[in-house]
């Protein structure tokens, strides 16, 4: 049953109005709507939904929080880029970016921050006739 349902993935965000910018004007996400509690919900793709949940300073989590799969990376990179994202770059034994981009396994990733300090992903599936 569960497989056949929408989701709505939540965020925990300290400024929702702050959060709510980021996520219309730099990554032009639709707002649908802002519920009683504060909590501000964006249109993602196949009818799913995204949820900035006021929460208090340091609620956010270390890791990826979501990760959005795109067809064209560098396009994406490039156009959030010219919305003034900022993306990660990482150089470490085991794990290292190149113009932004991880190669891992089958896909290819980029990370950036939103303004609340989540840990947002782009990925892109690798072709794997190639």
């Amino acid at each position: 049953m569960l497989t056949t349902t929408r989701t709505t993935t939540m965020l925990p965000v300290e400024d929702p109005e702050r959060a709510g910018r980021f996520y219309a004007d730099m990554l032009g996400l639709k707002p649908i709507t802002t519920t009683e509690d504060g909590t501000r919900i964006f249109a993602l793709g196949q009818g799913d939904a995204l949820g900035l949940r006021p929460a208090e300073k340091g609620a956010q989590s270390r890791q990826t929080a979501i990760s959005f799969e795109v067809p064209d990376l560098e396009g994406e990179i490039a156009e959030l880029e010219g919305r003034g994202v900022r993306f990660e770059d990482y150089d470490l034994p085991d794990f290292k970016t190149t113009g932004h981009i991880a190669v891992m396994g089958s896909e290819r990733a980029a990370w950036f921050t939103d303004t609340e300090g989540n840990i947002l992903c782009l990925h892109e599936l690798l072709d794997s006739e190639a």
